[in-house]
């Protein structure tokens, strides 16, 4: 185990790249089990979550290589049976499913792990593949799904009881893509991750129209081919730098971003005083930090709303801001546990009922703080840029599941962070 030791009080100047995103790269390279023919995937995250993804697609019998950055993978003897000690690791696993069944026609699927934010049930994955004529049956943790005669395309509504499921959106189009016949899915997830696997499935010769809008159809081909893709970037990682360059910056340049991925972000920091300057091709922005920020009001909400994954975040940002600020969270009403780690070292937050009310302090001091999930973890390490003292964050594997190198990022613009073995955890 190892955990981030992070010196607060240090400005933040420079550059940084940002990495690709994990959740685009995990249902793309479960999609690449869909062709027997080679696949090429660049800017893929050396993060834990792609690890654990590349190591499953290779116990189901793909050829995988990873370097600099890029994944080949070339599926040519596939067999349908993961293993749970894989994928207990990682919720996203269960889009394996949907590949799996569209190539195999049959598959076996652990019930994933991987988050503790809340439920996030499965049931709507299963739904998709029944109305594509696939049986489900679940026997000693496991779904056991069967189509013998092939899958077959259907009208399927996906909507939950927060908003369409983004995965949910993934596996159905990915299964859908090699079955009889047209899909239509309806309240599909408009996220730009979902556009990038449309986008690769149909450089793979799937026929796609509709990603990116709550209504996408599939119709079905006989064989997908080879390609090459690269992955877009990761906006949930670029909207954390700009959260800490609004928290610590005097001046942070974020590169390899897309502006238009990242409005209501970008939105929200401007109103709470916050500059940010994009070029021209809105790859690139400049963040400065406001002199006298002002508290917001946000509610977390479906693309193109404000993501459940930049809440915690920015609630780190709100608890220094003076004033009130309110965060009401409708995606995951559970997803407020960074608040209680957030008041031991002095923030001043209530939570109830799926809402957390705010009200800004002046300063957070350093304390030894507990990560419980990738994106409370980053919250706990932007506020410890800020506090004064130092702060250790134990249970540092959260965040790696979805931030690259972040603590090298963190030193090449000006802070004070040291990675440790956590011998409280050996």
């Amino acid at each position: 185990m190892e955990k981030l030791v992070v010196h607060g009080g240090y400005k933040l100047k420079g550059t940084v790249n940002i990495s690709g995103s994990k959740n685009a790269s995990l249902p793309i390279l479960a999609a690449s089990l869909l062709t027997d023919e080679s696949v090429f995937i660049r800017r893929v995250p050396d993060v834990s979550d792609t690890n654990f993804m590349v190591q499953i697609m290779g116990q189901l019998g793909a050829s995988v290589e990873r370097f600099s950055g890029n994944v080949r993978v070339e599926a040519k003897n596939l067999h349908s049976q993961a293993t749970y000690e894989q994928v207990r690791k990682m919720r996203a696993s269960i889009c394996l499913m949907g590949p799996l069944m569209a190539r195999m026609k049959q598959c076996v699927i652990p019930l994933p792990g991987g988050c503790v934010i809340g439920d996030r049930p499965v049931d709507l994955h299963i739904k998709a593949i029944q109305a594509l004529g696939a049986t489900v049956n679940i026997d000693k943790g496991n779904l056991i799904i069967s189509a013998p005669n092939g899958l077959t395309g259907a009208t399927i509504d996906l909507r939950g009881d927060h908003g369409p499921t983004v995965l949910g959106t993934d596996n159905l189009m990915m299964a859908a893509v090699l079955a009889k016949g047209t899909t239509v899915i309806e309240s599909a997830a408009a996220e730009p991750e979902v556009v990038d696997l449309a986008d690769f499935l149909i450089k793979m010769g799937a026929k796609i129209e509709g990603a990116g809008t709550r209504r996408i159809v599939i119709e079905g081909v006989e064989k997908l081919h080879g390609c090459t893709h690269t992955v877009i970037p990761d906006r949930i990682e670029a909207g954390t730098f700009m959260v800490a360059a609004a928290m610590m910056g005097e001046g942070v340049t974020l590169r390899r971003i897309c502006e238009e991925h990242m409005l209501s972000i970008t939105e929200l920091l401007r109103q709470c005083g916050h500059t940010i300057t994009f070029n021209d091709k809105g790859d690139t922005a400049v963040v400065e930090s406001a002199q006298t920020a002002k508290p917001a009001e946000l509610t977390t909400a479906p693309y193109p709303g404000y993501p459940t994954d930049m809440q915690a975040q920015m609630t780190a940002l709100l608890a220094i801001t003076e004033g009130i600020s309110v965060v009401k969270e409708t995606i995951f009403p559970q997803r407020f546990m960074h608040c209680s780690e957030l008041k031991r070292m002095g923030a001043n937050i209530k939570v109830a009922n799926g809402t957390a009310v705010i009200t800004g302090v002046n300063q957070l001091s350093g304390a030894p703080v507990m990560a419980s999930d990738l994106r409370a973890s980053a919250a706990l390490v932007l506020a410890a840029l800020k506090a004064e003292g130092t702060t250790e964050i134990h249970r540092l594997y959260h965040i790696d599941r979805g931030y690259e190198l972040i603590d090298e990022k963190l030193l090449s613009i000006g802070a004070n962070v040291e990675r440790l073995v956590d011998e409280e955890e050996q």
